[in-house]
């Protein structure tokens, strides 16, 4: 009795140390990962500034203007303070950037932070919409295209994929403007919303199409809606291509492992097969291609951006270039950098959702 009683006192002494020791361990970890995302961060700023500098863009320039005279142009420089050293510019560029001072816009003479706020959102609005097409479409061709190996199906598929792969993106715009704006009328034409409605609804969000709904505004959110549709659908096509190729691979791997080969001899159904035993296994693989793919349509989408007049970032960062706008340019850079982390973050949260084990 006395030896029953020792024993559960050294078990309920040990369940304190042992939540102590686990929640030292987490507490490491979220260190790990804080003190990783902060070096990320600087690696991203210091990248940054060196495109800044290396470009072949004088800073001065694009402010004062060519005609300046060099005394105009040195006052101009030291009040910038390009005469400090390289660490100190640094340091400053640092500064600023965590106080989110990214400076102002020659083009727009607004500070860019406030422009990147005016125009994130659409390329976001935009590429979410694209995502969504991608894996929607994208994951179940994939999966139909490696069950029917070989077969018309799969062919098909594969040829659309390589499609994605193979068609510039600007090329495919013009034609879906020439064909379904301009001849048949079923979208809107370029821009984000008809110019007779354009400020009509009061930003929340900056998400035109939830701001509409939130106003109860349904005409808004019709022209937002007719504009967006075409090249969100060109964006999602270009996803599908990416994310049905991959899906196909990864799930030509799973159907060929010996747990899928005793699952048939055991009678299961081949729906049961395919997407319970063969599609369950890659789900943290498809986290990573659809968190890239992502990324890409919110980095990448410039020619789109460019062709729909839509204005988001791509847009703004292809004039900021046009125009030499520095302070644009390394504000829009660094504004994708810090996308691509986040991004990459949430896709580390997805895995220990999806897949336990990755939580030891």
């Amino acid at each position: 009795m006395a030896q029953a009683e020792i024993g559960a006192e050294q078990r309920a002494s040990r369940i304190p140390r042992a939540s102590a020791a686990a929640l030292l361990r987490r507490g490491r970890s979220l260190a790990w990962i804080a003190l990783t995302l902060a070096l990320t961060l600087l690696g991203l700023m210091a990248v940054t500034f060196v495109v800044g500098r290396v470009v072949p863009i004088d800073p001065v320039i694009a402010v004062v203007g060519e005609r300046a005279s060099q005394a105009v142009y040195d006052a101009a420089r030291i009040e910038m303070g390009l005469d400090d050293p390289v660490v100190v510019q640094f340091a400053r560029y640092v500064m600023d950037v965590l106080r989110g001072d990214l400076g102002m816009s020659v083009t727009t003479q607004r500070p860019v932070m406030e422009d990147l706020a005016r125009v994130f959102p659409a390329t976001l609005e935009m590429a979410t919409l694209g995502i969504l097409i991608g894996v929607t479409l994208g994951v179940p061709m994939g999966v139909v295209a490696a069950a029917r190996q070989g077969t018309l199906v799969d062919q098909v598929i594969r040829v659309l994929g390589l499609a994605g792969y193979a068609i510039p993106a600007f090329w495919i715009g013009l034609v879906g403007l020439v064909v379904f704006y301009a001849s048949l009328g079923w979208v809107g034409g370029p821009g984000r919303i008809d110019f007779f409605l354009d400020g009509m609804v009061e930003p929340v969000t900056g998400l035109l199409l939830v701001d509409s709904l939130l106003a109860g505004d349904m005409e808004s959110f019709g022209s937002a809606f007719s504009h967006i549709v075409l090249p969100a659908t060109i964006l999602g096509f270009f996803s599908l291509a990416y994310i049905s190729r991959m899906t196909r691979s990864f799930m030509l791997e799973q159907l060929g492992q010996e747990y899928i080969v005793t699952a048939r001899a055991k009678g299961a159904p081949e729906r049961v097969v395919v997407w319970r035993h063969a599609f369950k296994p890659i789900r943290v693989q498809l986290v990573t291609v659809v968190g890239l793919s992502y990324a890409a349509l919110l980095e990448g989408s410039v020619m789109i951006e460019t062709v729909f007049s839509w204005p988001g970032i791509g847009n703004y960062l292809t004039n900021a270039l046009l125009n030499a706008d520095m302070n644009a340019v390394l504000g829009a850079t660094l504004l994708i950098g810090v996308v691509f982390i986040a991004i990459n973050k949430l896709s580390d949260l997805l895995y220990l959702i999806i897949d336990p084990r990755a939580r030891s």
